[in-house]
Formats: C-alpha cells, sequence, structure tokens
C-alpha cells in the first residue's frame, strides 16, 4: 500500500491535466483552486519541473494578463507558442489575444 502523500506539484499537475483544449488558465487561478492564493510562484515551480512529464499540458500555464512567461522552458523558442497557435489560440507578442475568451478557471465547475 502506497501512502505517500500527494505533493504540492502533484496537485498542480491534477488541475493543469483538466485544463480544456484550446483554453489557458494562470500561476494564480491554480493557486487559488488549490487554497494557497499566495503560491503563484510555487505553482510556476511546478511547472517549470513539469516538462518531464509529456501529459502534462504546461504550455496551457500562462501570467495573469496572458503573456507566455514559461515559453523559455520549452525546447524551441517558440514551442509553446506553437502549441498554443495549433488549438486556436491567437498569440501577438508573446500575448494570448481575447484573453478572457480562453480563460479556464479550474475553481468553476462547469
Amino acid at each position: 500500500m502506497n501512502s505517500r502523500k500527494e505533493s504540492f506539484f502533484d496537485k498542480v499537475y491534477t488541475i493543469v491535466k483538466k485544463i480544456p483544449y484550446g483554453k489557458v488558465t494562470t500561476y494564480g487561478l491554480i493557486a487559488r483552486c488549490l487554497g494557497t492564493p499566495k503560491s503563484a510562484r510555487m505553482v510556476g515551480y511546478a511547472m517549470n519541473s513539469s516538462h518531464k512529464f509529456p501529459d502534462i499540458p504546461a504550455h496551457r500555464v500562462v501570467n495573469r494578463n496572458g503573456l507566455l512567461t514559461g515559453r523559455h522552458h520549452f525546447f524551441g523558442s517558440s514551442l509553446m507558442q506553437e502549441l498554443l497557435e495549433n488549438e486556436g489560440i491567437i498569440i501577438i507578442d508573446n500575448k494570448i489575444e481575447n484573453f478572457n475568451n480562453v480563460l479556464w478557471n479550474p475553481s468553476i465547475k462547469n
């Protein structure tokens, strides 16, 4: 029996896996959903460490203004943008256009 407690990073990854195709969320919304609204930076650390897990859509997590602040952690300088554009999201100057239209809030149950 594995009694390992789920880590903060594991909890972040569980939420990120739920982000719908064609949508994004923010570090802060994930932190708030976890009940730790001041831990957005820790969510960022989790996302920086997520690339070893191919099933985590890290490209769907952006900053509160829709900026692709995590793009430097992807292989190649434009991979994050390409992945988002492949899902129909428009990016101009490393920022999501019509951000509110593609923003997914993990705290709101649909």
